[in-house]
Formats: structure tokens, C-alpha cells, sequence
């Protein structure tokens, strides 16, 4: 108020009242942009929530109905809550560490860590048929950006029931095809693991030209977005191998 009073008594055709109107404006301006923030961000953190549900429940499949619910919110909830029946946080070793919260944990801020250090996040899902899936979540880098997804994999621990990624900056066409459906479904049936031995690691490679027919672990690369199929094949190995000693504990 003491600027705006100051402001009615300065000459108007001064350099001085040019530059005190134009600061008062940025400090108006400033407040209601802060304001608008922190009345919006509840909903904003809601509908991150909402995306972050539907990414894990498209893993499964469980995903399909989201576009036409009339409540777009309650129905990915509900689902989720239905679906999502135990979520747990381990460390490299496969054990379980007490009271973390597996869905508020940032991937990115973990994979910066010394993997000894790291809180791994699962999400166990059992379907209407009984069956158990242990989804995975995945973070790694493209050409122009992060890419992250989820893969679930089969109560073996080895093969995958399926997968869903996506990505910030990947150009249309080229890179940005990891995120549809088609890429997507190769992985399904693909294993991590060589044969029926938990300990030998292998993951899954994205192959530029294609992988060989009925290869259990190849998948075929996207045409001319090179260094996102790779970017995703690491992305894969890396967060995957994390949870090797869990796999092997669980499976034991």
C-alpha cells in the first residue's frame, strides 16, 4: 500500500515512476501467480497420482476402461485399490525395509544414489483370476530426455506378463514409439533370466534390425530411434538387476 501511495504522489512522466510502476506490477503479478500455485496444487498432485496409477495398472492390463469413466479419478482408484494388493520397499540385498512408502518414492532421486543406498519399490497385483504379478518400476534415459515404464512380471519372477513406457522428449515417429502399444507387446513372454536359473541375469535387449525369431529375451528396436532403443534396453538392465537378490529370496 505504501508503494501504490507513493506511486499517486511521483510525477508521471519520470524515469523514476516508470520504473516504480513496473516493479509494483511484478510484485502484483508475482503474489497472484504464488497464490494460483498453491490453490492448484492439490489437484495437480491428484492427477500426478492418477497418471502414476494408470501407468502401473496399464502394466496389467488394467488400464483399458480409464478414457471412458465418467469419474476418471475414482474409477483409476478403485481399480487400483482392487488390483494393487501389496506394495513393499527393499534395498539391493532383497530385504525388506520397514515403514517406506512404495509409491512415494521418486525413481529418479534413487537411481542417483549408490545403488547400496537405493529404496527399490514393488507393487504386487492379483487378478481376477488369482494369478500374482510383481511390477517394477523403471526410469532411464532417451535421445532428449528421461523415459520410464513398469513391467510386471509372472509369479516365476522371470517372465514378463507386461509392460508400459514412456518418455518426455523423444521425437514423434522415431523414439517416441516406445510409448505405444505395439512396441510394448513384444515384451510380453520375454524373460529376464537365462533358462530356469534365477541367478543368471540377463534382461531383455532391444535389437537394431530386429531380434531373432522366437529369442527369449530380444525384442525388435525401433526403426531409426537408435539411441532411445538403447537408452530403454539400459534402462531395463539397470533397474531390473537391482532387484536380483529379492527375485532369488522370494523365489527360494
Amino acid at each position: 500500500m505504501n508503494l501504490l501511495k507513493k506511486l499517486k504522489s511521483m510525477d508521471r512522466n519520470g524515469n523514476a515512476y516508470t520504473f516504480m510502476y513496473a516493479s509494483v506490477m511484478v510484485i502484483i503479478v508475482a503474489m497472484l501467480l504464488a497464490l494460483a500455485s498453491t490453490a492448484l496444487k492439490p489437484a495437480q498432485n491428484k492427477n500426478i497420482d492418477t497418471e502414476k496409477k494408470i501407468e502401473i495398472l496399464r502394466s496389467i492390463g488394467m488400464a483399458d476402461g480409464v478414457e471412458k469413466a465418467s469419474n476418471r479419478h475414482k474409477y483409476v482408484a478403485d481399480n487400483f485399490n482392487r488390483y494393487i494388493t501389496n506394495q513393499l520397499v527393499v534395498n539391493y540385498k532383497g530385504d525388506t525395509i520397514s515403514g517406506a512408502q512404495a509409491f512415494i518414492i521418486d525413481m529418479k532421486v534413487e537411481l542417483a544414489k549408490p545403488i547400496e543406498q537405493r529404496n527399490l519399490p514393488i507393487y504386487v497385483a492379483t487378478l481376477d483370476d488369482g494369478s500374482i504379478k510383481y511390477i517394477i518400476p523403471l526410469r532411464g534415459r532417451g535421445l532428449w530426455g528421461p523415459i520410464w515404464g513398469y513391467l510386471a512380471l509372472n509369479n516365476d519372477l522371470n517372465t514378463i506378463y507386461g509392460a508400459t513406457f514412456a518418455h518426455q522428449g523423444e521425437t514423434p515417429g522415431l523414439g517416441a514409439e516406445i510409448s505405444t502399444i505395439e512396441f510394448q507387446k513384444q515384451f510380453k513372454g520375454k524373460t529376464i533370466f537365462e533358462g530356469d536359473s534365477i541367478l543368471t541375469f540377463t534382461s531383455v535387449k532391444v535389437v537394431k534390425g530386429g531380434a531373432i525369431p522366437n529369442d527369449p529375451h530380444g525384442v525388435d528396436a525401433i526403426s531409426g530411434g537408435t539411441i532411445t532403443s538403447k537408452g530403454l534396453e539400459s534402462m531395463l538392465f539397470d533397474c531390473l538387476s537391482a532387484y536380483q537378490q529379492y527375485f532369488e529370496k522370494l523365489k527360494n
